[in-house]
């Protein structure tokens, strides 16, 4: 599934988070989002996602037009924060609950969490407690499962590797290249952490002031120096 934006213009005030003139992301790409803090990542995100009204443009994925349909929302799951989880629910429940909205049977479900087992590690199933109760790292491990169990031709991540833990970042960045590879999905992923989009992704955009400032081809994961030498300017 293809992501296409088009002249699209987000502002909050006098300021204008988002000025995108195009944009576009082929299916299968793994693709990073970085930028400094007030950039415009999760603004975009939450553009594409149809979480906030733009000024002026559009987001298309494929041929849906995400302000104007539906259609598009059963393929596309995403974490962009803790608002996106259902906290007064127990992971087990949580994770239940988007198998039945994506249509995932119980069996593809107990699939999944044996493969995410390791990165959930034994402090997530099996601990009866409710998702609010956790810490901030063990709810983005439990946001990030949840995106990516279901299998969805878009899966779009904003900051998976904050709040975790060493192991936790190196684990969920083998899973992300594992899963592109063998779903095939598009997955976007936002992230201040140069060295983990550098090792990533096979394409690195580079937002400032809302706008794209560079698209860098990263097919021989070698951009990693000219980001850093970006941002220390």
């Amino acid at each position: 599934m293809n992501i296409i934006i088009d002249n699209l213009v987000k502002r909050f005030g006098e300021k204008t988070a988002v000025n995108i003139e195009h944009l576009a992301i082929g299916q299968g790409e793994l693709v990073g989002l970085v930028g400094n803090n007030g950039a415009g990542k999760t603004t975009l995100f939450r553009l594409v996602l149809d979480l906030l009204k733009a000024d002026q443009g559009s987001v298309r994925l494929d041929e849906w037009f995400v302000d104007k349909s539906e259609g598009w929302k059963s393929s596309v799951a995403a974490f962009i924060d803790a608002g996106f989880l259902i906290d007064f629910l127990t992971p087990e429940e949580y994770f239940s609950f988007l198998a039945r909205i994506f249509g995932l049977p119980n069996d593809k479900l107990e699939q999944k969490m044996h493969l995410f087992a390791r990165f959930m590690g034994n402090e997530i199933l099996n601990q009866k407690k409710y998702i609010r109760n956790f810490s901030a790292g063990n709810r983005q491990k439990i946001g990030i499962v949840g995106a990516l169990m279901v299998d969805t031709p878009i899966v779009i991540l904003d900051e998976p590797f904050n709040f975790l833990d060493p192991t936790s970042q190196l684990l969920i960045r083998d899973i992300l290249a594992t899963h592109s590879r063998q779903t095939g999905a598009t997955v976007w992923v936002s992230s201040h952490n140069l060295n983990h989009i550098a090792d990533l992704c096979d394409r690195v955009v580079v937002l400032k002031d809302g706008e794209v400032f560079e698209d860098m081809d990263n097919a021989q994961h070698n951009v990693e120096g000219k980001l850093n030498h970006y941002f220390s300017l």
